[in-house]
């Protein structure tokens, strides 16, 4: 069966997924990050495109791009193929990082633009691994905030804080009260669910347990260790036999909880 076309988004503006191949990670420490990071700032050096958001989570990658003088399926195959042959190379493997096709979707609206920029940066606070989106490092939430990004100069938020205001100040203001507000944000990343990675998985059992070791989950009296896989089980894309393998805990007594 042929591949359906990708939709032609008349402002230039894309929300792309970008994810691990059999959902591994596609980053395993900080210069992973860092690297992935750097061809981007690398592959717009010439303005192509431009970077307005960004959310590097373990197994996948959220990005908002517009296009200049490069299309998006160019653009992608470029950050794509030059990140998987510094991933290949780094840890002596062979093959595709990437899972098949990239994820895309149009943004035409300043409207649903915000609605996916707020989606990107609460990623991380989604998945329990922060509680706020700018605690979390590998987003563009700082470009926004007036933070320091790395590298310096990869966001180019000026586009949609000027939705919000044209003085600077007052724009980063309103971004942040939009930020905060509650909402059932949905994005292109609900309509492909997949299954939460073991150290997402880690992070969101450690947040619950407030810090302390997930290894002393087992040691725990029955009450308190039920109460908290119970809460883990209703995390959305994690499994029972992974929270198994996560915990050390029987998949018997994980499915009793």
């Amino acid at each position: 069966m042929a591949r359906k076309a990708r939709e032609k988004c008349e402002s230039g503006i894309y929300h792309v997924v970008l994810r691990g191949i059999n959902r591994q990670d596609i980053f395993c420490d900080e210069d992973d990050f860092k690297c992935f990071l750097e061809t981007l700032l690398q592959k717009k050096s010439e303005k192509q495109f431009a970077v307005y958001g960004y959310c590097l989570m373990n197994n996948h990658v959220h990005l908002l791009l517009r296009e200049n003088t490069d299309k998006i399926s160019r653009i992608m195959s470029r950050i794509g193929t030059s990140y998987a042959w510094w991933y290949n190379r780094k840890y002596g493997r062979s093959g595709h990082v990437f899972q098949g096709r990239y994820g895309s979707e149009c943004v035409e609206d300043d409207a649903y633009l915000l609605t996916v920029i707020r989606y990107i940066h609460n990623n991380p606070v989604k998945a329990k691994m922060v509680i706020t989106a700018e605690n979390y490092r590998w987003s563009s939430i700082q470009a926004y905030y007036e933070g320091r990004e790395y590298p310096d100069g990869l966001t180019e938020p000026e586009f949609i804080l000027g939705i919000f205001h044209k003085k600077r100040t007052e724009a980063i203001k309103g971004f942040r009260e939009f930020m905060q507000q509650k909402n059932q944000d949905q994005c292109l990343d609900d309509q492909i669910k997949l299954q939460k990675t073991d150290s997402e998985v880690k992070a969101e059992i450690q947040t619950i347990m407030n810090g302390v070791p997930i290894e002393k989950l087992k040691g725990l009296e029955k009450s308190q260790r039920q109460e908290i896989l119970q809460k883990i089980k209703k995390s959305e894309g994690v499994t029972q036999r992974q929270i198994a393998r996560v915990t050390g805990i029987s998949q018997n007594i994980v499915f009793k909880a």
